[in-house]
């Protein structure tokens, strides 16, 4: 039995099959549905958990060439949070683009795990080094 780090069976099963420049999305409660990309919905209530829960927890265990966000991320939310942000994906290179152009990277990934945060324009790609 496993007794740390990420015990959701699927998340791990999901992130076993992330390789070298694939890419895996972390999403808010907002984001669109893609049915042909495996989902994993981990939403409980309004913001539990969040983006950068996921992002913790993955940090641990994966390592990330890359992240993409939507350009719109910065103007739609306040300092404190676009700090956490760049707290949370330091050492990491961070590419903003619209969130249009953003949207055409999904149909790629490996997978999408969704969260319940609300934070507005949230989503990260990860690309796997």
């Amino acid at each position: 039995m496993l007794v740390r780090g990420i015990l959701n069976p699927q998340i791990n099963s999901l992130l076993a099959r992330v390789r070298h420049t694939n890419t895996l999305v972390i999403a808010d409660r907002g984001f669109p549905s893609w049915p042909a990309i495996e989902t994993i919905d981990i939403s409980l209530t309004d913001d539990i958990p969040r983006v950068l829960d996921v992002l913790a927890a993955i940090r641990a265990n994966f390592t990330i060439g890359a992240v993409f966000l939507a350009t719109e991320f910065q103007s739609a939310n306040p300092e404190a949070r676009r700090l956490a942000f760049a707290d949370a994906l330091s050492g990491i290179p961070v590419t903003f683009e619209p969130h249009t152009q953003f949207k055409h990277r999904v149909p790629a990934a490996t997978g999408i795990i969704r969260t319940a945060d609300t934070t507005p324009y949230s989503n990260l790609i990860l690309e796997s080094a």
